[in-house]
């Protein structure tokens, strides 16, 4: 049994990484962590933990947690996983790893270093579809890859209105953007099917030096992007392209269309309001409807549910990479290469010219 921590308990993670957790088999909480002790013990019995902090080195160094999650804003996720290292445990961070490419990297390589295994929850990386496709196109089903296309929407960043409460996302200094969210949710996914991009040119618009936050009528300023433009070549010489767009309301969709060399194969969305990393997807080869084979699905959850589906299939792998004594499939190798790409996203938009990827 895996002995869970999750520091952050009473935000995102109360949707997804707990519920998760507490579903699996081979998973146990035991403790949870929060800003004040009021909520923390709010938490710990919503979700049967035995222990609650109000301090996450506290937390990491309980001898009955063998795994920490960090769940935290992204500014606060380098601390608590160091103290995680620190303590020998193994360690799952939110995405993004943290807000800097060069702090990825040493954390990276800090996680090797304490021989724990470590993972961020990139969960598209772990839907059942986009493993169905990636096999489709290791099993030649359209020939040799020539070229993907993604097109997808991030709202509610990077639209002229941001929900109360999200004003930090208009600072790069939150790491919480339509680049570094979205973006690279959904870059990650897509690299999971098709290999890693190599080299990119990029634009970044910003079309809204303040933004409005809903239900104030108070503007803020804003440094972030609005929209995600690139181009670029995947390894093995395929092209690429993605375009993700900011917006004020709920995602109203996604496209992946791949070309080979013997026909092309879409993805869409099942249904509306859903982002590609938390939901199920309409397959067609050629034009024909391709069903994801049941052996897939090997999660509790109805990817209807939201997010909380793909995040336990993450666990799922956690969960065996711990028992297996090996490295996690999306380890914190893979996410500071995701950095890597974003910041040479951004190095292409500023100077328009092409970026390699490190």
């Amino acid at each position: 049994m895996i002995r869970a921590g999750v520091v952050g308990a009473s935000g995102w993670a109360a949707g997804s990484h707990l519920p998760a957790l507490t579903a699996l088999d081979g998973y146990e909480v035991t403790a949870v962590a929060t800003t004040n002790m009021t909520s923390a013990h709010k938490a710990a019995a919503e979700h049967d933990a035995r222990l609650a902090f109000d301090d996450a080195g506290e937390l990491a160094a309980h001898p009955d947690v063998d795994l920490v999650v960090v769940s935290v804003k992204a500014p606060g996720h380098a601390a608590v996983i160091r103290a995680a290292l620190e303590a020998g445990k193994h360690v799952v961070s939110e995405w993004p790893l943290t807000v800097d490419p060069a702090e990825a990297d040493e954390l990276a390589r800090a996680a090797s270093e304490a021989g724990v295994v470590n993972a961020v929850c990139l969960q598209g990386r772990h839907s059942p579809d986009a493993l169905f496709v990636r096999d489709l196109l290791a099993a030649g089903r359209i020939g040799r890859l020539e070229s993907a296309v993604l097109v997808a929407a991030g709202d509610p960043l990077g639209g002229a209105v941001i929900p109360a409460g999200m004003e930090w996302s208009t600072d790069p200094a939150g790491g919480t953007t339509v680049l570094t969210i979205m973006a690279g949710h959904f870059l990650a996914t897509l690299d999971r099917i098709t290999g890693p991009l190599v080299e990119v040119s990029a634009r970044l618009p910003r079309r809204h030096d303040e933004v409005t936050v809903a239900g104030t009528g108070r503007t803020v300023p804003n440094r972030v992007p609005s929209q995600v433009l690139l181009q670029g070549t995947l390894d093995g010489g395929a092209t690429a392209s993605a375009v993700v767009h900011g917006g004020s309301g709920s995602p109203d969709g996604f496209l992946i269309k791949l070309v080979g060399s013997e026909g092309s194969l879409t993805v869409a969305p099942t249904r509306p309001g859903a982002y590609l990393h938390w939901t199920d997807w309409d397959i067609r080869l050629g034009g024909e409807p391709v069903e994801v084979p049941a052996s897939y699905r090997t999660v509790p959850f109805d990817p209807a549910g939201g997010p909380v589906a793909n995040v336990a299939a993450f666990y799922q792998e956690v969960g065996r990479a711990i028992s297996e004594g090996r490295p996690a499939a999306t380890d914190f190798p893979t996410a500071a290469r995701l950095h890597r790409l974003l910041a040479a996203v951004e190095r292409a938009a500023a100077s328009g010219g092409t970026e390699e990827v490190a």
